[in-house]
């Protein structure tokens, strides 16, 4: 019952996103014709539909992990709440951006920029396949361990590699350098969310302290 009860959960959520980015996009473009639009979206959605069908039958205990987004510390819900104003205003006007013609990138920068997020997206399901410790929440979990092996040998924070990247190639995936402008502000938020998801894990997970000394950099090898 429990295993049905997140498959419910799960494609429920699932369902949710697809309709609200569809909106976010094909609204403001006032046209189904936004091919860019359909694009991201394919490439969004069928590769997460398809980790989804994964973790639930390999591993649904993460999966349910990655439903959960309630944050319980403040910090954090003050920066999913921006992250979110941020990406739904960054769809927006790349919708608006289309529709009026303001200045849409050239068709090569944007099967470019598709190829690097589905290369994001594998690095992405890397990191799950490593920990499984992984929610979307910042939390330390009952006999969570310090993983130093594979990505987590090069940088800290290789989730936040992979979505970082991830993020700042939408907006160039939906042909909008304005909406690129406003993704931008995203890396201030991450920067945020990790100082204090570090404190936590100082706090509350045996050997995160060493780890640091170990592994001296965050996001980006021999740069942060």
């Amino acid at each position: 019952m429990k295993k049905n009860n997140l498959f419910v959960q799960a494609i429920g959520k699932f369902l949710l996103g697809v309709i609200l980015i569809g909106l976010l996009l094909f609204l403001p473009a006032g046209s189904l014709g936004y091919w860019q639009g359909w694009l991201l979206m394919g490439i969004l959605f069928v590769p997460m539909f398809c980790a989804g069908l994964v973790m639930m039958s390999k591993n649904p205990d993460l999966l349910r992990k990655r439903l959960n987004a309630r944050e319980e510390e403040q910090e954090q819900k003050m920066v999913v709440k921006l992250s979110g104003l941020q990406f739904v205003a960054a769809f927006v006007v790349a919708g608006l951006n289309w529709r009026f013609d303001w200045y849409v990138l050239p068709d090569w920068v944007v099967w470019v920029s598709a190829g690097l997020f589905l290369l994001c997206y594998l690095l992405y399901a890397e990191v799950l396949r490593e920990n499984t410790y992984l929610s979307r929440t910042i939390e330390v979990q009952e006999n969570q361990k310090v993983i130093d092996t594979g990505l987590y040998g090069i940088v800290r924070h290789p989730m936040y590699m992979a979505t970082t990247v991830l993020f700042l190639v939408m907006p160039l995936v939906l042909a909008s350098a304005f909406s690129f402008l406003i993704m931008l502000l995203y890396i201030p938020l991450i920067a945020r969310r990790i100082k204090n998801e570090e404190k936590v894990l100082e706090e509350g997970l045996e050997g995160y302290r060493e780890y640091k000394q170990k592994v001296k950099y965050k996001v980006i090898p021999f740069i942060w």
